[in-house]
């Protein structure tokens, strides 16, 4: 029986590890993947305060991961299926091959990258289809890329494809970017980066491979735009890993966790924190607030639990 079992390894999921270790309550960290999620994908990561040039998702998972372990973290590479209540007001959390439990449970899931639902995006998934920059911009070297989305990880991740593609086409649905001007200017100044805006991308063709896409402007009543290129990159929102509590947790009509001012959620001895639950900013340093207080949560629930 642990004190507390935190769902996710992600920043939301290592934080809350760090501030309920802290409290010397004993806590098992579980993840389906390593530890760090998303951030282990995010090249260099420019606005995380400490950094002034930056640190990369990596290096930054290695510096937390060191500072558990003098807590002495316990970690299982696991996937939790579903969580069931017991007489105890206590959990059993069960994952593919065996089952843990816990007095309380922290969801920090994260979420995943939402897909276009064109023609040929699945069909070509590892075949010049990617969601991951930092994963696959090595096997566009001297490519023709097109990347589909005009928020910050788009542009972030068009920046870094240029360091290795021949040209980055960002197709974007809007006539105006939402990455921030920050990002915006460096996208602009970049001479491998092109934009082709109010235009939304109607399906990704080739023969073995990616060779094109076809764009259709919705401003206007032409004919489709066919944009040859090797590599398609697609980052147009993200949707949260919650479907193993969909019929225990109040979910929102996106399906993102709900939960009160303390992170807990309206189900007694569970909380959530991070890109699960319904937040306005989406940043590895929201995600790392949101693992804090929900790590701090956890310990009042426990004390006021002996109490009873």
């Amino acid at each position: 029986m642990y004190d507390l079992v935190i769902i996710g390894a992600g920043p939301a999921g290592l934080t809350a590890a760090l501030y309920a270790l802290r409290s010397r309550l004993n806590v098992l960290l579980t993840d389906k993947m390593q530890p760090g999620g998303y951030l282990g994908f995010i090249d260099n990561l420019e606005n995380y305060p400490g950094f002034a040039e930056g640190i990369s998702g990596r290096d930054l998972i290695q510096r937390i991961m060191q500072q558990l372990q003098k807590y002495d973290l316990k970690f299982q590479q696991a996937e939790v299926t579903n969580l069931i209540a017991m007489e105890n007001s206590s959990w059993k959390l069960q994952m593919r091959n065996d089952s843990v439990c816990a007095k309380a449970v922290i969801i920090a899931t994260g979420s995943s990258p939402k897909s276009l639902g064109v023609p040929g995006e699945q069909q070509y998934i590892g075949k010049g289809v990617s969601y991951c920059a930092v994963c696959d911009a090595p096997f566009f070297r001297d490519k023709d890329v097109v990347v589909v989305g005009g928020g910050n990880t788009a542009l972030e991740e068009a920046l870094y494809l240029t360091r290795f593609a021949k040209t980055v086409t960002v197709v974007h649905r809007r006539d105006t970017l939402r990455a921030d001007a920050v990002l915006q200017e460096k996208a602009r100044n970049n001479g491998k980066i092109r934009f082709v805006l109010s235009s939304v991308c109607t399906a990704i063709e080739g023969e073995q491979a990616v060779q094109w896409v076809k764009v259709k402007n919705k401003a206007k009543e032409s004919a489709e735009e066919i944009i040859n290129c090797q590599g398609v990159f697609i980052f147009v929102g993200i949707e949260p890993r919650t479907s193993f509590v969909r019929e225990l947790l109040p979910l929102n009509d996106s399906g993102y966790i709900t939960t009160n001012n303390e992170l807990a959620c309206f189900v007694k001895g569970i909380f959530a924190c991070g890109d699960c639950r319904e937040v306005p900013l989406r940043q590895v340093i929201t995600a790392c607030a949101d693992g804090a207080v929900a790590a701090y949560s956890v310990r009042k629930y426990l004390e006021e639990r002996e109490k009873k």
